[in-house]
């Protein structure tokens, strides 16, 4: 069986912002892997460091405040924390690119949509005007815009919701990239296009192979786009693994308090109805984590160990790793 290779390597990352108390850090020792034409999701509630992982990635982490402090960050072999600015600007829209949560205000407003797609084209592929016109079309095409050619020329406030980010996707495609970050490529949209948007991102993943990295707080879209999962929380990643084992055996507090958040249907209407279930509290201020886990003040597992020591990474299935000192209790 020929081994899958790894496009992306995460290693030790650790990100810093300085504030008026101080210094927080944002992500602690962050280890993750991507393999090429893959789709890992990353999941989680707001503030647990999802978007901040993906910033990570693409170098856009604002400095000063914030600081990669430690850690490595390598796309095929090269550590890009190592490359410099112009270097990262030649990656950024070729090599990675990335699909933001809000497209109207991801999309510069004076310019028309053609134009963006376009001058990502040209920056990248040294393609002329005309050329770069052609394949900005192409793309509105393939991500199933109707009327690409009349869409070209029209601005992004003249479009749906639907519409601009299928018009992101477009943009983050036009070079066909080896990765794609989607940070929350649905949040603003109804159920229908949601569904519509995943269909076309799985789709153009198959077409060219591109890895995709999905950020999300829902745990039912990551069971239906991702083949593999990273739960983080307050920063740190606490379980990570397939998804199918992840959602059948989740062995983190965490993670199993985000699958029970998840509303169902149920079959038989005339059953009684059973309350949503719920995460206590909420995600901890990073300013002030203790020594412990910092899941520890919200979950009914905790022990006086908890509140003191970190746990060691565990595997407890084929490519399930969990970080959590009750983790066979789970089971």
């Amino acid at each position: 069986m020929k081994s899958k290779e790894t496009i992306l390597k995460v290693e030790g990352l650790c990100v810093d912002f300085a504030v008026r108390k101080g210094t927080v850090r944002v992500l602690n020792d962050l280890n993750l892997h991507l393999e090429r034409g893959e789709a890992l999701g990353i999941v989680g509630e707001s503030g647990c460091g999802k978007s901040m992982t993906a910033l990570s990635i693409m170098r856009l982490i604002p400095v000063p405040p914030g600081n990669i402090s430690q850690g490595s960050i390598l796309l095929d072999g090269t550590n890009l924390l190592a490359l410099k600015e112009k270097q990262m600007q030649d990656i950024r829209g070729d090599e990675i690119s990335m699909i933001f949560q809000e497209p109207m205000t991801s999309l510069n407003p004076v310019f028309t949509v053609g134009s963006q797609i376009g001058e990502n084209i040209r920056r990248h592929q040294s393609a002329s005007k005309l050329k770069a016109k052609e394949k900005a079309i192409e793309m509105l095409h393939l991500v199933g815009i109707p009327a690409p050619q009349q869409r070209f020329s029209q601005y992004p406030h003249e479009l749906s919701g639907g519409m601009r980010q299928r018009v992101m996707i477009a943009m983050a495609l036009s070079c066909q990239p080896s990765i794609l970050i989607a940070d929350e490529p649905t949040t603003a949209l109804d159920v229908t296009i949601q569904a519509q948007i995943f269909d076309l991102l799985r789709d153009i993943q198959n077409r060219i192979n591109t890895a995709i990295i999905l950020i999300t707080h829902d745990m039912g879209v990551i069971a239906e786009f991702a083949k593999r999962v990273i739960v983080m929380y307050a920063g740190r990643k606490v379980e990570e693994g397939p998804v199918k084992e992840i959602i059948t055996d989740p062995r983190h507090p965490y993670t199993r308090g985000l699958i029970k958040c998840v509303p169902f249907l149920k079959r038989d209407p005339g059953t009684s109805r059973e309350v949503l279930n719920e995460i206590p509290g909420i995600v901890p201020d990073l300013s002030r984590l203790g020594q412990g886990c910092p899941f520890a003040p919200r979950c009914n597992y905790a022990t006086d160990l908890c509140r003191t020591d970190i746990p060691d990474e565990k595997t407890v299935g084929q490519n399930h790793q969990v970080i959590c000192w009750h983790a066979e209790e789970i089971q």
